[in-house]
């Protein structure tokens, strides 16, 4: 039997991050920076779900503000340790990086820090060794990201920030 396409009930244990699902685009176009690269803008699609499980799935599809040319891609998991607001934000990128970040929930924000950052063997240099993020829910119902990023050859700085408007719950 398949599964029904109604969508199931929020597992209780995620509700402190009702805020954050439904499909989010960016408005305006995000900006990225960093030591190493010239700035850019960037568009991005945002879409967090759940199945009914004690966790988020996401996924962050973004392309160049210019030329509509895909850029980066990211997908995995946001899960909260039951009766804490300890949270692991769990990704894969396009870019091979896999990584863990962790972190709380505080109201309509969520900050996390790199916990583990690995990539596959031929990834080019400088390599991603930390990354620092906040999600945040705007009194206007906004939801911006905002990114810092350390590599082999630079110290934390900022790297991303975009906000995004909610097309669908």
């Amino acid at each position: 039997m398949y599964p029904s396409t109604a969508s199931p009930p929020l597992n209780p244990v995620v509700s402190p991050l009702a805020w954050m699902l439904g499909t989010w685009v960016s408005e305006p176009a995000g900006v990225g920076k960093f030591p190493t690269i010239e700035p850019f803008r960037y568009m991005e699609e945002a879409t967090i779900t759940h199945v009914g499980q004690p966790m988020l799935n996401f996924t962050f599809c973004a392309s160049n503000a210019d030329t509509g040319k895909p850029m980066h891609r990211e997908c995995g998991f946001i899960r909260i340790k039951p009766g804490t607001n300890h949270v692991a934000f769990i990704s894969a990128q396009n870019t091979g990086v896999v990584e863990v970040e962790e972190g709380e929930v505080e109201g309509n924000q969520l900050r996390l820090t790199s916990h583990s950052v690995s990539r596959i063997s031929f990834a080019k240099d400088p390599h991603v060794t930390q990354i620092s993020r906040k999600f945040r829910l705007t009194p206007e119902g906004k939801l911006e990201q905002t990114v810092h990023m350390a590599t082999s050859s630079q110290p934390l700085a900022p790297h991303l920030h975009v906000t995004y408007r909610k097309v669908t719950s």
